[in-house]
């Protein structure tokens, strides 16, 4: 019985994250502040953000993550705050995400150029008495385990230059594993164990109504082969983007967005799983709500859209 509860917890509970990467869900795109904090500000606006993921619905204990994002220009946009708060939950453990993300930019001939840098933290538990057991006297199940804090950092630069864009992060400088039998984390520095992230992309102006917007992102991790999204997207008048994002063999999504005024956006996006896990799923279905508070004729950035 032991060894089966360690098995759960291995399942359940992020045991190594030292070279684990940050969750990518498929509204990356309309969020990028989730893969690079250096994107704080670069809306040149307050906003906020409200993002639903269901993924693998059908299936019971299946993730679920909401997210709250906001970020904002300061001292003549030169400076950048962001803020999140993620909530994971996935069977019976929740996680919950706070982070903060500061950015500087400098500004190039037609472009700019900001480096940031995400501090927070994770804390994390497991119910494990909301599970259904066979044998409901056994008191392994009958408590949870104790919440968890654990620090998180990430560090990110990001560069546009007219309707250009490009960016560089890691998404965690600091490792950490969990210790099944001292029920705790410990924690780790290792540069050679980091995950990075690269993503580019560029506006291109069909007519004078119609662009089109393919973008790409990059996840170089050690020892392991490179996972690549490729997006494309087109948008008609600057009010309505449809498009498809195709992940390494592993999922294919399809994306609408709509924005209703110039300060608010909706977006849908589902997607199809390939892998074997796609058999017993009805997709993954993702939604975001957005309020720009100042409405801008020229946006800094292509992923501005």
């Amino acid at each position: 019985m032991k060894s089966i509860i360690k098995l759960f917890i291995l399942l359940l509970i992020p045991v190594n994250l030292a070279g684990q990467l940050a969750p990518v869900t498929s509204q990356y795109v309309l969020n990028p502040l989730s893969i690079n904090p250096a994107y704080a500000g670069n809306r040149d606006a307050l906003n906020v953000a409200l993002f639903y993921r269901r993924q693998w619905t059908g299936i019971t204990g299946a993730p679920e993550t909401m997210t709250l994002a906001a970020d904002a220009p300061f001292l003549d946009s030169k400076l950048g705050l962001g803020f999140m708060i993620i909530n994971d939950k996935i069977g019976v453990t929740k996680e919950t995400h706070i982070l903060t993300n500061y950015s500087y930019k400098i500004s190039l001939d037609k472009g700019n150029l900001s480096f940031g840098l995400g501090a927070g933290i994770m804390t994390t538990n497991t119910h494990w008495s909301d599970l259904v057991v066979l044998d409901p006297g056994d008191e392994n199940f009958l408590s949870n385990t104790k919440v968890f804090v654990v620090p998180d950092f990430s560090f990110g630069i990001y560069f546009t230059h007219q309707n250009f864009f490009a960016g560089l992060s890691v998404p965690r400088l600091l490792g950490y594993k969990f210790n099944l039998d001292k029920n705790k984390y410990s924690f780790s520095f290792s540069p050679g164990q980091y995950n990075y992230l690269i993503n580019a992309g560029y506006i291109y102006s069909i007519s004078q109504k119609v662009k089109f917007f393919p973008s790409a992102l990059v996840t170089v991790a050690p020892h392991e082969k490179f996972m690549v999204d490729l997006n494309a997207y087109l948008g008609f008048n600057d009010r309505i983007w449809s498009g498809v994002s195709y992940r390494n063999n592993r999922s294919l999504g399809v994306l609408f967005q709509l924005a209703i005024n110039n300060q608010i956006r909706f977006a849908y996006t589902y997607d199809i799983d390939f892998a074997p896990i796609g058999h017993y799923s009805n997709g993954s279905h993702e939604i975001m709500l957005r309020y720009e508070f100042r409405y801008k004729v020229d946006a800094i950035s292509p992923l501005s859209f």
